[in-house]
């Protein structure tokens, strides 16, 4: 790959997602004091309105900066947990309803169908209302909700896939279902399923800080962004930005990932136009 080719608003992607994640790997070295150490009054002013605290303070006086840096190890974690088992799932069993066809094919689409057919956030609130706040059972509610949107794009490219003369070589020489999906069919779709990975990746993020936000997703101590933005909420009234700031981190992690991804469509379609 020519590096030079990669476009400006691609780099500003890469750049962000590269802090991003140097904040998720290294928070206890980085991170000015601990996660939920309390080290001054609530809401204290940032830095540049004449504060101690670069960022300022929270509603119980911790250390926003701090605070920001270990929620984007929570925040980032949990998202691609969500969605590495969200493709885990959806690939193979939406890869299986295209090989196996039949019978197979309609009960795993007429179930995908019926559970798109539930809005997402309510069923996740009803879900994650009745069952034990672990930080597994939501990464796991996230990942069955998700899988339903990673199923069809599996299996409509899977289909197209499986009607080539290649697939029929390997079933008429005896493979294995298995054989099929993953050496025959897997590898000739890793493109579009990389660039839904990247898009799954950022609505996993505003899914997770929707769900904090509204006291189903990350518990407190532990750091997350949509848990600060609901706990400093209040704070808006009175003039403190210290919701905005954690608000602002998520719409960058978003955004930046989506300038990779297209960036990554956009590298697709041009290698396929070269080819054809």
């Amino acid at each position: 790959m020519n590096w030079r080719s990669v476009p400006f608003s691609a780099w500003i992607g890469i750049a962000g997602l590269a802090i991003a994640f140097g904040c998720a790997v290294f928070a206890p070295f980085i991170a000015p004091y601990g996660e939920s150490e309390i080290v001054g009054g609530v809401w204290e002013l940032p830095a540049w309105s004449g504060g101690t605290f670069l960022l300022g303070t929270d509603n119980l006086g911790r250390d926003l900066l701090s605070r920001l840096i270990y929620g984007a190890r929570t925040t980032i974690f949990v998202a691609a947990a969500a969605t590495l088992l969200a493709f885990s799932f959806g690939v193979l069993l939406s890869f299986t309803a295209a090989v196996l066809k039949g019978w197979t094919d309609q009960a795993l689409s007429r179930l995908n169908d019926l559970m798109m057919a539930i809005p997402t956030l309510i069923f996740a609130l009803v879900v994650l209302a009745v069952l034990p706040q672990q930080l597994w059972i939501l990464i796991l509610v996230m990942a069955v909700l998700d899988s339903t949107r990673v199923f069809r794009l599996g299996r409509a490219v899977a289909t197209d896939i499986v009607a080539m003369d290649f697939v029929e070589a390997a079933r008429l020489r005896g493979e294995r279902t298995s054989w099929i999906i993953f050496r025959e069919i897997l590898p000739n779709a890793l493109s579009p399923l990389l660039a839904e990975f990247g898009l799954r990746f950022a609505f996993a993020i505003l899914f997770l800080s929707t769900l904090s936000f509204l006291g189903l997703g990350i518990q407190p101590p532990a750091a997350d962004w949509g848990g600060m933005v609901k706990d400093n909420k209040d704070g808006i009234i009175f003039g403190v930005s210290a919701a905005l700031i954690p608000g602002t981190a998520i719409a960058f992690l978003a955004v930046c990932v989506n300038l990779v991804v297209d960036w990554l469509l956009n590298r697709t379609a041009s290698l396929k136009g070269g080819r054809a």
